[in-house]
């Protein structure tokens, strides 16, 4: 661990974050020598206050050890581009439209790989007979039906709908009926993840 670098990012959020050393140590519970000592690279935090100085300062665990935050390409805006994530452990769902970092109960989580697949009048079939899907056009909407059981150990988690500039998205529960309505939207691409077959892209409806 370099402590000049821990010590200066240490530096550089508190001043984003609008904290002098003082109130950075108050919340901590120690003296505000002991920040002062911290930037200036005298020493590094003792392990019973990373988790703490990490949510004060909004940075992960990770990138404080290494003294740096690397800095992701400004994000284009496009949501075609999109990238989703799931929590093996909460299955809390997260996306992001560019190069990110992205972590969950304290792991760092790789993207979604979609298995990608080809229509065939109007359905979809991918690895599995259970992962087929029928549209029709209702009252200008889509409705989707997915050919899926919906229990606890297996079902559909969430779908999707991407086009180049907007984004559909709904959550599906177990139990539930693997049926929805969605907005009738050109050009873009359907997602399914499955809980236990992972992501499936379908094409346009």
């Amino acid at each position: 661990m370099d402590c000049n670098k821990v010590g200066q990012l240490i530096l550089q959020l508190r001043k984003e974050k609008g904290l002098t050393q003082r109130s950075l140590a108050e919340q901590l519970g120690i003296s505000n020598k002991t920040v002062s000592k911290w930037e200036c690279g005298g020493g590094a935090p003792d392990v019973s206050v990373w988790n703490e100085l990490s949510s004060v300062l909004g940075a992960d665990i990770l990138k404080l050890l290494e003294g740096e935050l690397a800095q992701n390409s400004p994000d284009i805006g496009k949501i075609d581009r999109i990238k989703f994530y799931v929590c093996s452990k909460c299955g809390n769902i997260l996306t992001s439209t560019g190069k990110a970092s992205v972590s969950c109960c304290g792991r760092r989580l790789s993207p979604l790989v979609p298995f990608d697949a080809a229509e065939k009048q109007g359905n979809f079939e991918g690895p599995a007979t259970s992962h087929i899907i029928s549209s029709e056009i209702t009252d200008m909407e889509y409705y989707i039906n997915v050919n899926h059981e919906m229990t606890k150990e297996h079902y559909i988690s969430f779908a999707a709908y991407v086009c180049r500039d907007r984004f559909w998205f709904m959550r599906l529960y177990p139990e539930q009926s693997p049926e929805f309505r969605m907005p009738i939207m050109r050009g873009g691409s359907l997602y399914l993840y499955c809980i236990k077959d992972g992501l499936f892209r379908y094409g346009c409806l």
